[in-house]
């Protein structure tokens, strides 16, 4: 897969993430929310809960499965630009990291929501 290809695949990935989450209630704040060296894929909001969404989009699992990409550090970051969001916003919720998992397959896509994917420390 080229870069340009990859990059066409996140981004429909992010796509089918988006569709997911509205189709099960969520309200989507923000895509790709930066701030600093962080960038939030998605900040969806039920209820009183701020689910941070990374989306991993992966053509195959044989290097892993996709939440076994997001890194302590990318982590931290992902906390600081949360904190920031919820400061600007005024927001009084529950914080909660979720990952979605896009796996290509030869029927198409799988789509995985893993809900508190990893913890903050």
């Amino acid at each position: 897969m080229n870069t340009h290809s990859k990059y066409k695949f996140g981004e429909k990935g992010e796509q089918l993430a988006v569709d997911h989450l509205l189709d099960k209630g969520y309200e989507i704040l923000e895509r790709n929310y930066r701030f600093q060296k962080a960038e939030v894929d998605i900040l969806a909001r039920m209820k009183n809960t701020l689910a941070v969404i990374e989306v991993k989009a992966r053509s195959s699992t044989s290097f892993g499965e996709p939440q076994d990409f997001v890194k302590p550090k990318q982590i931290k970051n992902l906390v600081k630009a949360v904190d920031q969001y919820i400061m600007e916003n005024d927001l009084d919720v529950e914080v909660r990291f979720d990952i979605i998992a896009i796996i290509k397959t030869a029927e198409g896509s799988r789509l995985e929501h893993l809900k508190d994917a990893f913890y903050h420390f």
